[in-house]
């Protein structure tokens, strides 16, 4: 029998995962093996939140977030699966921090009873390509001393194209983590990284097996897999047409200038000087409108799956005006 695994990293499996009441288990599992931290011991319980943040003002915006959760000392952990790359993932994942932080119950102005609040992200692409670790956290410093004073915020990230282990060079579980995520659909034994039947990879694995979904849950599944492949289709062929676009605007630019500046400095020297001047603005200009188009069209998508206006202005980063004119 072949048994057909999903992608752990589609939004729909993931939740299934780790953001169901059975399986907090794996979650709890998780977030001991991935985030490490100075102000709690090891998690025992959590309690799951519902991952719609309501706004203190109507109008303000929701935050929705993959996976939020508080522990038995009232620490918060979101945990997000993020797939497409979007302009200013970061400044969101503060946004939902603090979002966090500040929906604790009200006790009156002592603030001393605030708890922390840890974001963990896994991403399928580079957030920060300077880097070379696959995993990285990032806290409060003080700027001179780099002694952490300020305690309540942080953000763990693990960037998935930068785990490049192989299956038989996994020693800890947050590199059985990245593995399975990378590489778990792929139908891979996955035995040989599994201390036993019991293991808590196992248990997520077997939450994969598409044999023990329902036809609902598969089309939902489904969906979201269409959704996220043809956002990212279509956002590397409308960035390969605006970068041709902008190659061949560059090249006759340059052209124009070389040969108006070549007939003052010289034909030949100018209009090669024109030439390289132009492709370089081309290509920068015809980049950025790319960038803007493949938003444009990812939010036309979501529009068209029925996504509310207010959840794609803050899955793309487009204004209100912008989303109604589409």
């Amino acid at each position: 029998m072949i048994v057909k695994y999903l992608n752990p990293r589609n939004d729909v499996a993931f939740k299934r995962i780790f953001g169901t009441e059975k399986n907090k288990d794996i979650l709890i599992h998780f977030l001991n093996d991935i985030i490490v931290g100075d102000s709690r011991g090891v998690i025992k319980k959590v309690t799951l939140i519902n991952p719609l943040q309501q706004p203190e003002i109507a109008s303000k915006k929701q935050s929705i977030v993959d996976v939020l959760c508080e522990d038995e000392y009232g620490i918060k952990y979101i945990v997000e699966m993020q797939v497409a790359k979007v302009a200013g993932f970061e400044k969101r994942a503060q946004y939902y921090a603090a979002k966090a932080y500040a929906s604790q119950p009200d006790k009156g102005d002592d603030y001393k009873h605030l708890k922390e609040v840890i974001f963990l992200a896994i991403t399928e692409y580079e957030m920060f390509p300077k880097k070379p670790d696959y995993k990285s956290v990032h806290v409060i410093l003080d700027q001179q001393s780099h002694e952490r004073d300020l305690k309540d915020f942080s953000f763990t990230f693990l960037e998935l194209p930068k785990f490049t282990k192989d299956i038989h060079s996994l020693s800890t579980y947050q590199e059985k983590w990245c593995y399975f995520f990378r590489h778990a659909h792929e139908g891979e034994d996955m035995q040989s990284i599994l201390a036993n039947n019991n293991d808590i990879i196992q248990r997520a694995y077997n939450e994969l097996e598409a044999h023990n979904w329902t036809n609902e849950e598969l089309l939902a599944y489904e969906s979201a897999e269409k959704a996220a492949k043809d956002a990212r289709a279509r956002e590397e062929y409308i960035k390969d047409e605006a970068r041709e676009e902008g190659r061949q605007d560059g090249i006759k630019e340059g052209m124009e200038k070389g040969r108006q500046e070549g007939m003052k400095e010289g034909r030949q020297e100018g209009m090669e000087k024109g030439r390289q001047e132009g492709m370089k603005e081309g290509r920068q200009e015809g980049m950025e409108k790319g960038r803007h188009a493949a938003t444009l069209a990812i939010a036309k998508n979501l529009l068209s799956l029925g996504i509310d206006k207010k959840k794609v202005s803050e899955s793309t980063g487009l204004s209100l005006q912008e989303i109604d004119e589409l």
